[in-house]
């Protein structure tokens, strides 16, 4: 076994030895993403899990130990990670926690704290917690991305977007049930093959597997007339973890619609443009602001080939960065940015402009920030856009499904109606113009 060694402030360390012994766990949030991640890191020899599970013992284990006034998503990151270790199906002194910590000023950067506490109370301060963060917050030695994996990571993401994009088009239409699903395992294949020999890491070959990736959604034979649109905005992690907002795609499915999710890629394009207001707003190095402007130049080009990739492809794409911010101005300043912060009230923006008013706000309790840009927005946005059909929708350890569930249906019934009058008054003005 390997010996449990710690740094000088006292923290557990995850060390080389346990790379080679320990099964490393970590929640996911986007699982086709996520899922593309957890391959790469699997092919560079690390033996890690993404966890999956979902049942409510997740959420008992998360108030058991996690204080009931801190967020939702903190409670079921923690409480998942926790019920895996006690579920029996690994040795709890043969695994280490992997778990994001950005240093912003929400959970991203809290979580990893909260869950050491935890696992104190849980009586299994013996398990390594590891830090997965770009910002040199904390170093394990047993745990190292170096720049060919950080690169790779990195195009999982934009591939994982234009993936789920595209799928989500056609899953509801899909003649044969499954086969999207199927093609997304075919193409996650592929590019982890390519991204093996070395390549889809440039951007020219990077918009050939956009092209490739279309192509094969494309392919796949649909049916059945136009359904709902409903779009899916919040805190990102109840926005796209099933396990957070209750298989809420799922859900829509089943009732009928088309869910429509925004990317991720602007969360990323809006964290790293966030580094450069906050230079132009508290000051700071022109150095730090030029090298965050080039990434964030280099990633909105990527997304503008993603976008043209799909319009080539017959997909509906997505707006820019560079269109969420036009769509912002008026409403709230670039200042705003705690959270999900302007972005979100931007997507709901894009969301009515695209043709898809009807959308589910999924808010987390304790989230402040999210009520405020979120919930807080609603009304205004209502006002100046009248047939946009806005549900709020709260999740939290002592809200039932159900409750959840009548609302959108609620908001479901509101957006077929308003379809019906829309289709109505569009033949109606056919008709007056027919005899005009």
């Amino acid at each position: 076994m390997a010996q449990l060694i710690y740094d000088k402030t006292g923290r557990l360390l995850c060390t080389k030895e346990m790379k080679e012994e320990y099964t490393i766990l970590f929640p996911t949030m986007l699982p086709v993403h996520f899922g593309l991640v957890a391959r790469i890191l699997q092919s560079e020899g690390y033996k890690l899990e993404m966890l999956t599970t979902n049942h409510r013992n997740i959420v008992d284990e998360g108030l058991k130990y996690v204080h009931n006034d801190t967020c939702y998503p903190a409670l079921l990151v923690i409480g998942q990670l926790i019920d895996a270790v006690k579920s029996g199906k690994y040795d709890p002194h043969k695994v280490a926690l992997l778990i994001t910590q950005t240093g912003g000023g929400c959970r991203a950067s809290n979580y990893i704290h909260l869950l050491r506490k935890a696992l104190v109370k849980a009586g299994l301060e013996f398990i390594p917690v590891i830090s997965l963060n770009l910002s040199g917050l904390e170093k394990n030695p047993g745990f190292k991305l170096n720049l060919e994996i950080i690169r790779k990571a990195i195009f999982a993401l934009v591939y994982g977007d234009i993936i789920v994009q595209s799928a989500n088009q056609v899953r509801p239409y899909e003649v044969e049930a499954g086969q999207t699903d199927r093609t997304i395992e075919r193409v996650e294949t592929h590019l982890l093959h390519e991204m093996a020999k070395g390549k889809g890491l440039s951007f020219k070959s990077m918009v050939e597997n956009f092209d490739h990736i279309v192509a094969a959604f494309k392919a796949i034979p649909v049916a059945g007339e136009p359904k709902v649109r409903v779009g899916v905005v919040g805190e990102i992690y109840i926005k796209y973890s099933p396990l957070g907002n209750n298989n809420l795609e799922q859900f829509l499915l089943d009732e009928g619609a088309e869910p429509v999710v925004p990317g991720l890629i602007d969360f990323i394009i809006f964290k790293i443009y966030n580094r450069e207001v906050d230079v132009d707003i508290y000051g700071g190095k022109w150095a730090k602001k030029t090298a965050c402007a080039a990434l964030r130049h280099y990633i909105e080009k990527c997304e503008r080939a993603m976008v043209e990739a799909m319009k080539r492809g017959g997909f509906r794409a997505p707006g820019t960065f560079a269109d969420l911010r036009r769509l912002i101005r008026g409403y709230l300043g670039e200042g705003n940015k705690m959270g999900e912060g302007w972005l979100l009230t931007a997507e709901m923006l894009e969301l009515i402009h695209s043709g898809t008013p009807n959308i589910v706000c999924t808010q987390p309790f304790g989230c402040l920030p999210n009520h405020i840009v979120g919930k807080g927005m609603i009304r205004k946005l209502k006002d100046d856009y009248p047939n946009s059909n806005i549900v709020a929708i709260d999740y939290d350890p002592g809200a039932t499904k159900i409750n959840q569930e009548n609302r959108i249906k609620l908001m479901l019934a509101n957006a077929r109606g308003l379809a019906r009058h829309k289709v109505g008054e569009e033949a109606a003005e056919a008709g007056e113009t027919v005899h005009a």
